[in-house]
C-alpha cells in the first residue's frame, strides 16, 4: 500500500531534519492539508520509551539483533496507532526517519543483511511504504561537526566516522535504486538553498501525484 501523503525525511546526524520538517509542514498547510509530524524511533508513548532504551549509553554494547528488533517493535506500534489512522483520516503524515533509516543504520552501519531487515519490514508494514522520501545529504564530516554542537552525543552519535560513512553510502544506494520515491537534497547549503530544493522536489511530487 503506497499511501499518498506519507512523506519521510531521512539523513545522517546533522542534516537539519527538524528545521526542514517544519518547513515541509508549512508547504502542505498552504495547500490546506492537515499535517501530522512524527518521528522514529518514537511517535507513541511506547515508541518514545523504546527510543530512550535505544539511545541511552547505559545500553552500550546492545546486540545488533536486539537493536533491530526494538526498532521494528516501536515501528509496529507507531504504524498501528498513529500512521495508519492518520492516513485513513486524510492527513498528510511527515515522519522523521522510517524504515530506510533501519536499512542505513542497522544494515549499512551494523552490517545486518538487507534480507533480514526486509523480512521484518514486510511482516510489520505489509504493503505500507512512503510515497516520497526526502534524503537530506551532507558529508559525514559536516554532519558530525554540526551534530557535535548540540547536546551530549547519544549511543548512535558516538559511533566512529566509518560507521557513518557506511550509513550514508547505504542511504545513497537506496536512493539510486528507487529514484521515483527518493529525492536527494544537498543539505550542505544554506537553509534558504535547502528549502528552495525542497520546494522544487515537493512541487514535482505534487505534479506527479495529480497526473
Amino acid at each position: 500500500m503506497k499511501c499518498d501523503r506519507f512523506i519521510t525525511v531521512e539523513g545522517i546526524e546533522g542534516v537539519g531534519k527538524s528545521t526542514n520538517l517544519a518547513y515541509i509542514k508549512t508547504y502542505f498547510e498552504a495547500l490546506n492539508d492537515e499535517v501530522l509530524i512524527t518521528r522514529e524511533p518514537g511517535g507513541t508513548l511506547l515508541g518514545e520509551e523504546v527510543r530512550e532504551i535505544l539511545l541511552a549509553h547505559r545500553h552500550d554494547g546492545m546486540a545488533d539483533d536486539t537493536e533491530l528488533l526494538l526498532m521494528f517493535a516501536a515501528r509496529a506500534e507507531h504504524i498501528a496507532t498513529v500512521i495508519k489512522p492518520a492516513l485513513v483520516s486524510g492527513k498528510t503524515v511527515l515522519c522523521d526517519r522510517f524504515t530506510d533509516a533501519t536499512y542505513a543504520y542497522q544494515g549499512g552501519g551494523r552490517g545486518i543483511t538487507s534480507e533480514r531487515i526486509a523480512t521484518l519490514e514486510n511482516w510489520v508494514q505489509g504493503t505500507l511504504r512512503p510515497s516520497l522520501t526526502l534524503l537530506l545529504d551532507v558529508s559525514v564530516d559536516i554532519g558530525l561537526q554540526r551534530a557535535g554542537k548540540r547536546n551530549k552525543a547519544d549511543r548512535f552519535e558516538k559511533e566512529q566516522h566509518d560507521f557513518f560513512d557506511r550509513v550514508r553510502a547505504c542511504y545513497l544506494e537506496r536512493a539510486r535504486h528507487e529514484p521515483d520515491r527518493f529525492q536527494i537534497i544537498d543539505a550542505s547549503q544554506s537553509i534558504a538553498s535547502v528549502q528552495d530544493q525542497l520546494t522544487i522536489s515537493l512541487d514535482r511530487y505534487m505534479r506527479l501525484s495529480q497526473a
